[in-house]
């Protein structure tokens, strides 16, 4: 199993979840609704769209902090050891 550290984990998450579905989602999107080809500029558009949406989504929101600093909510900490079944 390759370890990798948190910070390059969030990077990943905002990379992958954020941007590359957001972009994706929101092509489909535009495609459904409006019949329009899609075009350089139309991905352009999109993806300047997606981009801050991507990082509040992924960098403010899903902060471990954000919840406790926002609404006094304390986020739920598993461990892998307690997520394997059969552990006790």
């Amino acid at each position: 199993m390759i370890k990798i550290s948190e910070r390059t984990e969030r990077l990943l998450e905002f990379i992958v979840i954020g941007l590359v579905m957001g972009v994706s989602e929101d092509l489909l999107a535009v495609w459904l609704s409006t019949g329009e080809a899609i075009t350089w500029n139309v991905l352009a558009i999109v993806f300047a769209i997606a981009l801050p949406f991507a990082f509040i989504s992924e960098y403010v929101v899903d902060h471990p902090k954000f919840w406790r600093a926002t609404f006094g909510i304390k986020r739920k900490q598993s461990t892998a050891k307690n997520d394997e079944p059969g552990v006790k």
